[in-house]
């Protein structure tokens, strides 16, 4: 992965998790709270893994053990 791809994959995690809030706000005008919960969550459990996995990605990438490449001039 290179470094433009770890950022188009940041911006799409933020976008999930922003994305779940907007679902559970709407589901909650239209269908209640209970099953504006049930489809708010697979948004915002994928969002939340895939900005784990970037964490933890780019603190290996600092000290060193797994590099996110650097995009060729």
């Amino acid at each position: 992965m290179d470094r433009s791809g770890f950022i188009k994959l940041a911006i799409v995690a933020f976008g999930l998790v922003i994305a779940s809030f907007v679902v559970r706000g709407f589901g909650q005008l239209l269908f209640g709270r209970a099953t504006a919960d049930l489809l708010q969550a697979p948004l915002a459990v994928v969002g939340f893994v895939l900005l784990v996995y970037l964490f933890l990605r780019a603190t290996l990438d600092a000290v060193g053990l797994w590099t996110v490449d650097r995009p060729e001039p």
